[in-house]
């Protein structure tokens, strides 16, 4: 059985924007692939492309965007990065590329590796205090000795574009409106972008962590989706008993190739979020004899990852069309 970490790797900026969606060459992306032992073929598992759905989703915040300037109101995102960790500056400089294309207005502040608590809170207020900030992230993970909770709850609910404020995840409990997270969010419809069946589906999410196994457990039991979720980590016993029971699974662990052919049962729907490395190349958390077995598996990168920075431009529109009056 494989072992189960409980966080994926940053799993919310897993998919690099720059790094191409496996070709069938490296994993299936349709058509038939032999039976092992009869020499009859089966499909192959239909793939879950973030990258086009996020097209989609891009061409529509354009247009809502243009929609809001026609109006006088102009969405602005804000970053917050501390220090100078090259992986966390690709992913920041991703995200002000995102809004280049959509028309929201980028906000930087990036700051230095040794800066204070006082230091970091006073950029939070003042970003809480700026109208030109229609909502802002902090970068994480954060040095050592900035303490990142009680920045993250700093941070004005409102303003909360990632949707992991502890108001915000208290509000997604209760079923109140507020900004969702965003890789749990664009899991989810990717799912029903391509039809998966999720009212009454048993759902396995491997991973408690908190930007996307205990939010997205939560979001898939809300009478819109109407799953069933078993959370799986590193006190399951044993795991692939459950895997091999569900329709879907959500694999979010960050441990490289966890999940097998094994643990899946044949036609069930897959989402490969976690991300961790191999020998310095990105992996996810399926391994590739799982594209042989399921129905439908979202690559990575190209799946998932893509849709988080897409659903964090949706955060900043809504709000902004909130703001609006629309």
């Amino acid at each position: 059985m494989a072992a189960v970490t409980d966080n994926a790797a940053n799993p919310a900026d897993s998919a690099h924007p720059d790094q191409p969606t496996p070709t069938p060459g490296d994993r299936p992306a349709g058509g038939t692939t032999p039976d092992a032992g009869d020499g009859a073929t089966r499909p192959r598992a239909t793939v879950l492309d973030g990258k086009a759905y996020r097209d989609e989703i891009v061409a529509d915040l354009t247009r809502r965007v243009d929609r809001l300037r026609e109006k006088g109101v102009t969405p602005g995102l804000a970053t917050v990065l501390v220090g100078d960790d090259p992986a966390s500056h690709s992913y920041v400089r991703m995200k002000h590329r995102d809004c280049e294309q959509v028309g929201v207005t980028s906000i930087r502040r990036d700051l230095p590796a040794d800066v204070s608590q006082e230091e970091l809170n006073a950029v939070i207020d003042e970003l809480n205090a700026d109208d030109a900030c229609t909502g802002y992230i902090v970068q994480l993970p954060l040095p050592r000795h900035l303490d990142e909770n009680a920045v993250l709850e700093r941070i004005d609910p409102a303003k909360d574009a990632d949707g992991l404020h502890p108001v915000n995840l208290g509000k997604l409990v209760l079923n109140e409106p507020a900004p969702l997270p965003c890789t749990p969010n664009g899991a989810i419809s990717l799912l029903r972008r391509y039809g998966v069946e999720l009212d009454g589906a048993k759902v396995v999410v491997i991973g408690r962590g908190v930007t996307v196994g205990r939010p997205i457990g939560l979001m898939l039991t809300r009478r819109s989706e109407n799953a069933t979720v078993t959370l799986c980590h590193t006190g399951t016993r044993d795991l692939a008993a459950e895997t091999r029971a569900a329709d879907v699974i959500v694999a979010a662990a960050g441990k490289a190739h966890m999940l097998t052919a094994d643990m899946v049962k044949p036609g069930a729907a897959i989402l490969d979020v976690g991300v961790s490395r191999v020998d310095g190349a990105l992996a996810g958390d399926v391994h590739p004899d799982v594209w042989d077995v399921a129905g439908a598996v979202s690559p990575n990168p190209g799946g998932v990852g893509p849709l988080t920075r897409a659903f964090l431009m949706h955060n900043v529109v809504e709000r902004a069309e909130r703001i609006a009056g629309e």
